[in-house]
């Protein structure tokens, strides 16, 4: 199976629920920031800009399973900022797993060998390692020779210790990806358990701070239709953890409409609205966040802000959804979750 069958069960009965309850929009996924502090300037990374003036400041354990508790969702994601510089990252985990929740640690590996032994493996915990290329490659985005050396051997000694390890990659204008296929087939020999894969979106954040640098990085929805249609050939032998559907999406071979509000973003501001990459406002709680919004907007044709974005925050949960109205799609996902 491509996730744990703890997963499939979790969120396969979470979603039958909210449908006999009749919901239209709940969280799938949150989006936790316990701090926006990090230990790398990546070149594409809009929160160590948007969040400069934060990088102080960080949300107590208790004020993020508060978070939790108000949205509900069956999956958190942990990222940041450099989750494991958080001081308080195996309680924030411990805590998180006892509710029965399951986790995505998102990690850019520094930090990973030496921070492993605060963790213990679970079925419903995942380390997830950024890896945008091969070692030249990842360290000049990440600006900092060195760090993909130490990143494969957090990823490696996570392996050993018995953690289910996936990796995500960013794809830029520049990304070769012949390079990735070269990398994903570099990290299966370390039994890694999934590649995730979404294009660079192009946002404010980092716009404003890195100018023509910024406009060099990003795609426009056309070239990442033909980008991901040449990747397709290359990585579909691979353990693809970003789903058919989506892919699809991807290549131009479908529409999705943008489903933002399922996974939304939790913050030492509070919850960012109207997505994880823009910001329209912060709010209170997360029925705040979903009735002062206008989602109908959002995505290409919509805000004009989202014309070019198809990011996997945005449109990974709008797959579930579509697969979940389509019986074609349902077998599809279903097929690939078994494969």
């Amino acid at each position: 199976m491509r996730f744990p069958f703890s997963l499939t069960r979790s969120m396969t009965g979470y979603l039958l629920r909210k449908k006999l309850a009749g919901q239209k929009r709940f969280p799938l996924v949150l989006m936790l920031e316990p701090l926006h502090a990090c230990n790398l300037r990546c070149v594409g990374c809009g929160r160590i800009r948007e969040y400069a003036d934060w990088a102080k400041h960080r949300l107590s354990v208790d004020e993020c399973l508060a978070a939790l508790e108000d949205c509900g969702a069956p999956i958190v994601s942990i990222c940041g900022g450099e989750p494991l510089i958080y001081p308080e990252i195996q309680q924030l985990v411990q805590r998180i797993l006892a509710r029965g929740k399951h986790i995505y640690l998102c990690t850019n590996g520094l930090e990973l060998r030496r921070k492993l032994p605060l963790f213990e493996p679970s079925d419903r915990l995942f380390i997830n390692v950024h890896l945008d290329g091969m070692e030249a490659t990842h360290d000049a985005i990440v600006q900092r020779p060195g760090v993909f050396a130490e990143a494969v051997a957090g990823l490696r000694a996570a392996k050993d210790a018995g953690f289910m390890v996936c990796t995500n990659t960013t794809v830029y204008r520049e990304t070769d990806v012949h390079e990735i296929a070269v990398l994903f087939e570099y990290l299966s020999e370390f039994d890694v358990d999934g590649f995730m894969l979404s294009p660079a979106y192009g946002y404010e954040a980092v716009y404003d701070k890195c100018g023509d640098r910024a406009a060099a990085l990003f795609m426009t929805r056309d070239e990442i239709h033909a980008k991901f249609r040449e990747a397709r050939g290359l990585l579909s032998r691979h353990r693809l953890v970003t789903s058919p559907v989506y892919f699809d999406f991807l290549c131009g071979r479908r529409e999705l409409t943008c489903a933002a509000w399922a996974n939304p973003t939790y913050n030492i501001r509070g919850w960012k609205g109207p997505c994880y990459l823009m910001t329209d406002a912060h709010y209170r709680g997360y029925a705040e966040l979903l009735a002062a919004t206008d989602w109908e907007r959002l995505g290409p044709g919509g805000d004009p802000r989202c014309e070019h974005c198809l990011v996997h925050c945005g449109f990974e949960p709008a797959a579930v959804f579509a697969a979940n109205r389509r019986l074609r799609d349902m077998l599809k996902m279903a097929v690939w979750q078994m494969t």
